[in-house]
């Protein structure tokens, strides 16, 4: 089964780096730059999982998730935070707020498709 990943990302450097690191470890990956356009493209794909960078043009991360959560057809969906804040009180923000985890930029290449395989597998959080 390939799973797909839902990217959402406005830095083109990190959206090339997620991407090229998840199709090399066998996802399907879709790729949003806005909140906006991740929640429409959730909604129409139903990705298996969404990694949603925290700080974004428009509408940010947090306000997203929320959205995603509050519509039926994507509240399913694991969503884990992909970001920069990288201060204890950040990930527990965003684990407080409904991320089902939380991943540290910069990612490490070679652990990124572990985490991910795990978020997948089992839904619980896990480390970045």
């Amino acid at each position: 089964m390939t799973y797909v990943i839902l990217v959402v990302e406005d830095n083109e450097r990190n959206l090339k780096l997620l991407r090229d690191v998840l199709e090399y470890a066998g996802y399907d990956v879709r790729v949003a730059r806005t909140a906006e356009d991740g929640i429409s493209l959730a909604a129409s794909e139903a990705p298996d999982l969404v990694l949603m960078d925290l700080q974004l043009p428009g509408i940010d991360g947090m306000e997203a998730l929320r959205r995603l959560r509050e519509s039926p057809r994507t509240a399913d969906i694991p969503v884990v935070a992909v970001t920069a804040q990288a201060m204890k009180q950040d990930r527990e923000r965003a684990l407080e707020a409904g991320f089902n985890g939380y991943i540290e930029k910069p990612i490490s290449v070679r652990a990124f498709p572990d985490q991910v395989r795990g978020f997948l597998s089992d839904g619980q959080v896990g480390t970045g």
